[in-house]
């Protein structure tokens, strides 16, 4: 079982989803991994809900904001990479010829936050916890267990990545497309790829990898909730994914093979 107390700085460490129906996702998500929900208000009439797995928070969700959508952004998950000092770190994404989007904010007791773009556009978050430390479960069934970067620049992006978070990286062997795992504090962090051909004209993204006993049902099943299998389950050299798109068209993978601790 992969139970967190907290993240080394670097590391991805929670993902939530922006949607335009809560209740929609709810239904969704929960048909499809099992999720439990408690709805948190959060002030000005919003509502953050947790996402659980055998009681413990794995993600959240939440409705998008009016700003994004006016802005013409879809549905996304948003990944969070756990910093020991926000308002450190934060300045240094412009320096890196990134832009950060918002500056560093408290978000209530559970931390401080910022959001950010690296120079080829895929958007993060960085999370300096104070009373929520981000998932309390990963790399099992219906948590995430992989973020990765689909990218215009690999090596633009690899750059700004390793100044501002010191991460390094290893090439996939076996991979029949160019890939590049990503190591923060020893461990391997996720991945960065190249867009497909299928994704031409996509900005870069982000998108979080979610535990399964079997691709091939969790599409199926996301099928018959209302999804969408964006891509066929796929062989990797250390398991299967699939990618899909949920109902309201927000995008991520599932994964069956061999979990991390």
């Amino acid at each position: 079982m992969g139970e967190k107390t907290g993240y080394p700085q670097g590391t991805f460490s929670w993902v939530d989803l922006g949607t335009t129906d809560t209740d929609a996702a709810k239904d969704f998500y929960g048909g499809l991994f099992g999720w439990q929900f408690d709805d948190m208000p959060v002030g000005d009439g919003s509502t953050y809900t947790m996402c659980s797995v055998n009681g413990k928070q794995v993600a959240a969700l939440a409705r998008q904001s009016d700003q994004e959508r006016g802005q013409g952004i879809p549905p996304h998950w948003n990944n969070y990479i756990t910093v020991d000092d926000v308002d450190a770190i934060a300045p240094r994404v412009s320096a890196l010829n990134g832009n950060l989007l918002m500056p560093p904010f408290d978000v209530l007791e559970a931390g401080r936050m910022a959001l950010g773009s690296d120079p080829t556009g895929g958007v993060f978050a960085l999370w300096e916890p104070r009373n929520h430390i981000g998932a309390a479960l990963v790399n099992v069934p219906g948590a995430f267990t992989w973020n990765e970067l689909g990218t215009t620049d690999v090596e633009a992006a690899k750059q700004f990545y390793s100044d501002l978070l010191g991460w390094t990286y290893e090439e996939l062997e076996g991979s029949d497309l160019p890939y590049e795992v990503i190591i923060n504090n020893g461990r391997s962090n996720g991945g960065i790829r190249p867009l497909g051909p299928e994704e031409q004209g996509l900005p870069s993204y982000w998108s979080p990898y979610f535990g399964t006993a079997s691709t091939e049902q969790t599409g199926k099943r996301a099928i018959e909730l209302g999804g969408k299998v964006v891509v066929e389950t796929i062989d990797v050299p250390n398991g299967r994914f699939a990618a899909i798109a949920d109902p309201q068209g927000a995008f991520f993978a599932v994964f069956e093979g061999e979990f991390d601790d």
